[in-house]
């Protein structure tokens, strides 16, 4: 998963709304999401192509450190490799600092499965889920691509509210697109010359303004710079978290229990 900021960024996750600091009202706080996700990888016209699944659970606690908030996510996940199966797990950190900044790290999220390292921050503050929530039409953004920091341009819209896990949410959505040309963090090998397509849609709680349930998805369509035949390539990242109600949280053994 590519859900990550330029390196000349500051350290830790990319997220699509990171100018909106959570809220300084947080206390100590766990939170339990079913995790899943896929990765697929088809080169020269589908001649070759490879395919990885997770499935997991996610455990967020929300805490205060000092005079900051930290939120400290953990995933147990199975990762089904073309017919293979194997066991991990996955943690990172963020610390909001009183002056507002995300902190990032300690973290060890190599398949991308935290909610720290999505492209929606994990929580908003509360004048910003005011102006969503009177949002009437699309809204136009700028930012940088995950992969190579050239420029994503989309629209931010806001959807419908819903019910996740038993909490009324409010419901944002994105879709940019932008150049690609270079290598990818998991890929260094292929150099590409494309295009990037990303969209995802959000819920966050209306009583804390956390990230509840997500869905996200990153497209490249593009070819092999290096290769004199420009063998096409296609690859396609997809995210999803939903957070479960407490009873049901306290039902869901890690993937490994049998």
């Amino acid at each position: 998963m590519t859900f990550r900021r330029r390196a000349n960024c500051a350290a830790g996750s990319f997220a699509l709304l990171v100018a909106l600091a959570a809220t300084g009202a947080a206390a100590r706080a766990d939170q339990t999401y079913a995790v899943s996700g896929q990765d697929v990888v088809h080169l020269g016209g589908g001649e070759t192509r490879s395919k990885t699944v997770y499935r997991g659970v996610q455990r967020l606690a929300i805490l205060r450190a000092g005079n900051g908030i930290s939120y400290l996510a953990h995933v147990d996940y199975d990762k089904l490799v073309d017919g293979g199966a194997e066991h991990a797990s996955a943690s990172s950190t963020s610390t909001l600092l009183p002056t507002g900044e995300m902190q990032d790290g300690p973290a060890h999220d190599p398949d991308y499965l935290t909610i720290l390292d999505q492209p929606f921050a994990v929580q908003l503050d509360l004048p910003t889920m005011r102006d969503l929530h009177h949002v009437k039409g699309p809204v136009p953004f700028d930012f940088p691509s995950p992969i190579t920091g050239a420029p994503l341009r989309g629209t931010l819209r806001r959807l419908p509210d819903a019910m996740v896990g038993g909490t009324r949410a409010l419901g944002i959505a994105f879709e940019a697109t932008g150049p690609l040309h270079g290598a990818l963090p998991d890929h260094p090998a292929l150099l590409l010359a494309g295009r990037i397509h990303m969209r995802g849609t959000a819920y966050y709680a209306y009583d804390t303004a956390l990230l509840i349930a997500l869905d996200a998805t990153l497209e490249i369509a593009g070819n092999l710079d290096a290769d004199a035949r420009h063998s096409p390539v296609s690859i396609l990242y997809q995210r999803s978290l939903r957070r479960l109600e407490q009873q049901s949280a306290r039902a869901v053994p890690t993937p490994h229990a049998s």
